[in-house]
């Protein structure tokens, strides 16, 4: 068994590393994201997601602040973006690190949890689909706490719940942009036309369901994985758990 002080050495070993000072830069651009996307408010988009060609798409006013929901938009897609980033770097520089496989999909969590309960709260998003995803997320990074604390190795993620991630930020994405304001409206009569202003919501939608299925099967199967690492652990208490 590791004891505590070689497990926390081990946990903290490339701390201030090129990828993981991306990662922290990601978690200081979901305080920046939170802040626009709460200054920006609440927008008509729960209405929308239907393919109602009858219906009437609302012309933008002052107290909409589309500028602030397009600007919020664009700094959720940034830090989503920096996944990509500090996961290469680790690679190109091999600096992979047990701190940077525990932290960067706790800030991708902390960065789309934020975003799904916000637009929840708004009525942009269901309140049960937001819960499924927060019950799954939480769930996966305790789990991830307790292998750490018994000094275990911290489980990368697989191929599903990169998936999952990559459909999670296309979804809340799309949610965010405010595409509603460039519809056709009485303000604005030559915008889109309002089956594609309720069909890019479908979508956007359709997208999100997607992920959550993603992050359910992900889930399951990084539990059967943490599992097995620890049996075989059990089974053979001179070899740490392996990476799987």
């Amino acid at each position: 068994m590791v004891s505590e002080r070689e497990t926390k050495k081990s946990l903290l070993d490339g701390w201030n590393s090129a990828p993981n000072l991306v990662t922290y830069a990601r978690i200081l651009l979901v305080v920046v994201f939170i802040v626009l996307l709460l200054m920006a408010g609440d927008h008509p988009t729960a209405s929308m997601v239907s393919f109602d060609g009858a219906a009437r798409i609302p012309a933008p006013t002052p107290d909409d602040h589309v500028a602030l929901r397009w600007a919020s938009c664009v700094v959720f897609l940034v830090a989503a973006s920096t996944d990509k980033l500090d996961g290469w770097l680790a690679r190109r520089t091999n600096a992979v690190t047990e701190l940077g496989k525990l932290m960067d999909p706790i800030a991708d969590k902390l960065l789309v949890l934020v975003a799904l309960i916000t637009l929840s709260a708004f009525g942009e998003v269901a309140w049960w689909i937001t819960i499924l995803f927060l019950v799954r997320e939480i769930g996966i990074t305790a789990m991830r706490f307790m292998v750490i604390d018994t000094g275990g190795k911290v489980i990368a993620a697989a191929w599903p719940g990169k998936l999952k991630t990559l459909f999670q930020s296309i979804a809340l994405t799309m949610l965010l942009a405010p595409v509603w304001a460039l519809g056709v409206s009485d303000a604005n009569p030559e915008g889109l036309p309002v089956t594609l202003v309720h069909g890019y919501y479908v979508l956007a939608m359709a997208f999100l369901l997607v992920a959550l299925v993603l992050c359910w099967y992900s889930g399951v199967e990084y539990v059967a994985k943490t599992v097995k690492a620890v049996r075989s652990a059990s089974a053979s208490p001179s070899d740490a758990p392996k990476e799987v």
